[in-house]
């Protein structure tokens, strides 16, 4: 199975944290849900789902019901910014919820824990991959 790629953000600042798909919650969460980040090793913090893109490139849109991949028309953002007025496009588009094709997950803290985000993850803008707890077998 893939991995997921949360981009989270908090006062202007981004982390990314890879984690793998069968160890998240998130599978089936719609853009504008929230749920707790515990997995992702951020105790009593909450997450807000904003939006994300799968594993095409193709960005989530709310307005767009389901886990389908579908074309739309377009005239205004996310998915498609016009260069002059009044312009519209036909551009390919993931609908609002998560599902086993999305890659990259994009989270904004709702709730904050007793420890800043930038004790637990370190620096704004560098990966980190959450280390899995292997029991060591004697």
């Amino acid at each position: 199975m893939a991995n997921f790629k949360f981009v989270i953000s908090h006062n202007k600042k981004s982390w990314q944290i890879e984690k793998d798909q069968k160890d998240c919650p998130v599978l089936g969460k719609k853009i504008g849900d929230t749920f707790g980040a515990e997995f992702l090793g951020l105790a009593g913090y909450e997450l807000k789902l904003t939006g994300g893109s799968d594993k095409d490139g193709f960005p989530m849109r709310s307005d767009i019901e389901g886990m389908v991949k579908t074309r739309i028309i377009l005239n205004a953002p996310p998915g498609f910014h016009p260069e002059k007025e009044g312009e519209r496009r036909r551009k390919m588009l993931r609908g609002n919820t998560v599902s086993a094709d999305i890659t990259q997950v994009n989270c904004r803290v709702m709730k904050t824990g007793e420890k800043p985000i930038e004790e637990i993850l370190g620096e704004p803008g560098k990966k980190k991959e959450v280390e899995e707890k292997k029991e060591e077998k004697k």
